[in-house]
Formats: structure tokens, C-alpha cells, sequence
């Protein structure tokens, strides 16, 4: 256990990030409050956030969507179609069914031949399903 030099709450270990120059190798703030630091940092600093990121540039080369929407058009026709319904209020994201976080949930496709069957995974659990079973039915 750990005392957050911000929050001034008492949390387990693993609710701090590590940090290998401080004494236990934790940082003295908790996972919470570094998040709602570096939010508010990057609201009151946005322009500059902005800018960095215009420079930086897309990652991917040029005609990368197009050639991957051309490799899995189940793929891209279900991706869409799931972003439709939640625009239209047909389909509304919910809480992540592995963890229950709901920081912006990813629809999860089991199979992509039933494009509005999703469940709803956070990025880190989305990220993990992947790196355990690989790609879905029907890509």
C-alpha cells in the first residue's frame, strides 16, 4: 500500500505506474491522478498539442486505407455499419464487458459476417482479446 502525494489516498501498488528511480520503483502519484494531470495539461496547452500533432503527421503511408479497405471489405462494410447505428441511436456503446471501464469502449467483432453482434471492450482489453485468439471470424 501507498499513499498518492496528490490525492492523499491510500492504494495498493499496482495502482501506481512504475518508476524506476524512486525508492519502492513507483511513482509517488497514482495512475488516477497522473491521467487527470496530463488531461488538463493538454486542455490548457491544446494549441500547442495541436500543432505537434499536425506536424507529426499520419503514421501510415499514404494509400494505406484505401488498400485496406480493398483487403477486408468485411472488415471496413461492419466497421461502418456499427459507427452508423451508434450515430443513429440504434446501437448505443456500453461498458467494457471484461473490466467494466467506460473510457470509450471498441465494438468487438467475434464474427464480421454479423456486422451489428459486437461486444464492447476497452482499448487495453480489445488489445489483449487480439493478442490471445487472434483475428475474428470472416475478415
Amino acid at each position: 500500500m501507498k499513499k498518492c502525494i496528490k490525492c492523499k489516498k491510500e492504494k495498493p501498488l499496482s495502482d501506481y505506474y512504475k518508476h524506476k528511480r524512486t525508492k519502492d520503483g513507483h511513482l509517488g502519484k497514482c495512475k488516477e491522478c497522473c491521467k487527470k494531470e496530463s488531461t488538463r495539461n493538454r486542455e490548457y496547452n491544446i494549441e500547442h498539442y495541436r500543432e505537434y500533432d499536425r506536424k507529426r503527421g499520419n503514421r501510415q503511408p499514404k494509400g494505406y486505407l484505401k488498400e485496406w479497405r480493398e483487403k477486408y471489405p468485411k472488415k471496413y462494410k461492419a466497421h461502418m455499419m456499427v459507427n452508423n447505428a451508434v450515430r443513429d441511436g440504434k446501437l448505443f456503446k456500453e461498458d467494457c464487458c471484461e473490466c467494466g471501464s467506460n473510457n470509450n469502449p471498441n465494438a468487438h467483432h467475434d464474427d464480421y459476417s454479423k456486422p451489428l453482434n459486437v461486444r464492447w471492450l476497452c482499448a487495453a482489453c480489445h488489445h489483449q482479446w487480439h493478442a490471445k485468439n487472434g483475428e475474428a471470424l470472416n475478415p
